[in-house]
């Protein structure tokens, strides 16, 4: 096992109607808030209003800044701070999924320090201080409410990257499932595979971490559990309640202690169909874990093998995956690019952008070979 540090700074209200605590909670933190948000769900699902009713009654002005996309990107960012930075706001509060806090992770560090969003995603800037964030998820899938990271697009750049940074742990993050309810089906399957994935890349992370990879298998199990059964009632409280838990668990860090790293080379290639046909994110992952796994057999063979036995009682890697794509089938998410909408055609263009973004992992490395033979696969 790896030397690790275990930390976790935010405070996570979960359930039923705990965001009636939200006001307490942000008044703390100042009396302006920017709110961030998406776009119709969270006037649908009732989030919004409650978490303005909150500031409201605990007088805390708010300025809004909505719009952000599902696949977010970095003009958004960089036009919120500006707004954030001119205002003299106090605090960033964002409602809505992954997206929306992902971004709003990156607007409190650019209001706090007054530089661009890009700065901040390439390195070229070392954060030194942040807004402090509230957050309230409205959909489970990428755990970014208990974490550091954050996932940003340049259309610029013709780039989708990840930053992590300790000071992007949101304060406060609330959790009420009865948000979730309201989720169409494509997006409630691809948040389930998005914690599957998440757990994964843990799994084929470097280092031995015995206890970690029993979390790993237990959280896959969850969702293995529960996730057909969410699918076919998706208005079952208690069955939004267990993968919201689960989706927070796959990366707060309890996945990833004792180990060097996680392989985030799935998520690599998937940003890669997000930024050119606006794939949805759960749905690249349903698309490129099988042919990741077909392609890293031979290296990974123990690994894969290990995990099919515990999930699906499989004897080889073959077995294991076609376990991990019936799953899939289960949901309705796609595990192949047509199935998605992706045409055949579109096999070079994809290849070019991999090749120009080195989309690759941090543990098992792919080179151009890997590459070519699993933008094959994703067709196959």
């Amino acid at each position: 096992m790896e030397n690790f540090i275990a930390y976790n700074p935010t405070r996570l209200h979960f359930g039923k109607g705990v965001v009636n605590d939200l006001g307490i909670a942000a008044k703390a933190l100042g009396n302006k808030a920017l709110l961030v948000y998406g776009k119709g769900s969270v006037l649908r699902n009732g989030s919004y209003d409650d978490t303005v009713r909150q500031l409201q009654e605990n007088n805390i002005s708010v300025l809004e800044f909505n719009g952000i996309k599902p696949n977010p990107v970095v003009t958004d960012v960089d036009e919120a701070a500006r707004l954030g930075i001119a205002e003299k706001v106090d605090m960033v509060v964002a409602v809505g999924g992954g997206s929306v806090i992902d971004s709003a992770k990156i607007i409190a560090l650019c209001i706090a320090d007054e530089v661009s969003g890009w700065d901040v995603m390439t390195g070229r800037h070392t954060p030194v201080s942040s807004k402090p964030l509230v957050a309230v998820l409205t959909l489970a899938a990428t755990g970014t409410e208990m974490n550091p990271v954050a996932v940003l697009q340049n259309h610029d750049t013709e780039q989708k990257i990840g930053f992590r940074h300790k000071l992007m742990f949101p304060v406060h993050s609330f959790l009420d499932p009865t948000y979730t309810q309201s989720v169409p089906s494509d997006y409630t399957a691809y948040g389930i595979v998005d914690l599957v994935a998440h757990s994964l890349e843990a799994w084929f992370g470097a280092g031995q971490a015995s206890l970690s990879d029993k979390f790993v298998i237990s959280i896959i199990r969850e969702a293995m559990e529960v996730g057909p059964e969410l699918m076919n009632d998706l208005d079952n409280y208690d069955h939004r309640a267990r993968i919201m838990w689960a989706a927070t668990n796959a990366l707060n860090d309890t996945t990833m202690h004792g180990r060097v790293s996680g392989d985030w080379g799935v998520h690599a290639l998937g940003h890669t169909l997000s930024y050119l046909y606006d794939t949805a994110h759960g749905a690249t992952l349903s698309v490129f874990y099988p042919a990741w796994m077909r392609r890293l057999a031979e290296k990974q063979s123990e690994r894969i093998v290990m995990l099919g036995k515990a999930l699906f009682n499989a004897m080889t890697a073959e077995e294991t995956i076609a376990g991990f794509e019936a799953f899939f089938n289960t949901l309705g998410a796609p595990v192949r690019a047509q199935e998605s909408g992706i045409p055949d055609d579109k096999k070079k263009e994809i290849l070019a952008l991999m090749k120009k973004n080195r989309a690759s992992g941090i543990h098992v490395r792919l080179d151009e070979d890997d590459r070519k033979k699993i933008a094959d696969l994703i067709f196959d």
